[in-house]
């Protein structure tokens, strides 16, 4: 979606400046945290040991969605490295990697089923996918391709907000079926990856790589780079993690807690 003239900041006085980008953030950061403790006290979980280990995913995630995106984006921080700490940008893939790799590996020491942690994390996924969507669009950032048909380009702000909070209400329809503990995070990775990459992706405006292919009569267009490594990411969480799961469907949930 474009905007004319869009005010990325909340407010500013001088140089300083809250922006919707920041501040989406580091509420659904806040959100995601507070849903991750409530389910905490409920499953008998020690707090401040998954507090401890939540802050510090989250920070090594956002390392990681930062260090991705200028990994993928190089020609343009390449003349000019003081970019790199400056500005936004971030990389979903890279703020999962990072915080998935630091909360496994401070929650294995503390002896719980870090599968079952991965489960709650996820309505915070969600909800951070939904507000950083929608304040991307007064930052002007995911442009969708502009399309003949629609006279405008797709709002594909929009459209990565709409697959968050599908995604959000179907997490929690899974929930009253009692799902085996890490199913819920293997398949929104999965169907999350699905929907990214056929939906968000297609339309947006990135640059593409490989053999590519752009309609402009429908404003459509891959393969982004997204769209290429989807497939490893749908056979990892698709094929290993949910078949493997899928037997254990049907199966009291764990507490958590190794052994429980």
């Amino acid at each position: 979606m474009l905007l004319e003239d869009p005010n990325p900041y909340i407010f500013q006085i001088g140089e300083f400046g809250l922006r919707w980008y920041g501040f989406t953030v580091a509420l659904s950061m806040a959100l995601g945290i507070w849903y991750l403790l409530r389910q905490s006290r409920r499953r008998g979980w020690d707090e401040d040991a998954i507090l401890m280990a939540a802050t510090a995913s989250l920070l090594m995630g956002v390392v990681g969605a930062r260090l991705v995106f200028v990994l993928t984006n190089w020609s343009y921080f390449a003349d000019n490295w003081l970019l790199i700490f400056r500005g936004d940008g971030l990389s979903w893939h890279g703020a999962l990697l990072g915080g998935i790799l630091t909360g496994w590996l401070l929650i294995r020491r503390q002896g719980y089923d870090f599968m079952a942690i991965l489960d709650v994390v996820v309505p915070g996924l969600n909800i951070g996918y939904i507000l950083v969507r929608l304040a991307n669009i007064l930052n002007q950032e995911v442009l969708g391709r502009y399309a003949e048909i629609l006279a405008t380009r797709h709002p594909a702000q929009l459209y990565g907000s709409a697959i968050g909070l599908v995604l959000l209400i179907r997490y929690f329809y899974l929930q009253r079926y009692e799902p085996p503990n890490g199913y819920q995070f293997w398949s929104w990775v999965f169907w999350y990856s699905v929907l990214r990459g056929v939906i968000e992706e297609t339309v947006r405006a990135n640059p593409l790589y490989a053999w590519h292919y752009i309609n402009d009569v429908w404003g459509v267009g891959f393969f982004t780079l997204t769209q290429i490594i989807t497939p490893v990411i749908l056979l990892v969480s698709g094929y290993f993690m949910l078949q493997k799961m899928r037997g254990k469907w049907g199966n009291a949930r764990a507490s958590g807690k190794k052994g429980g």
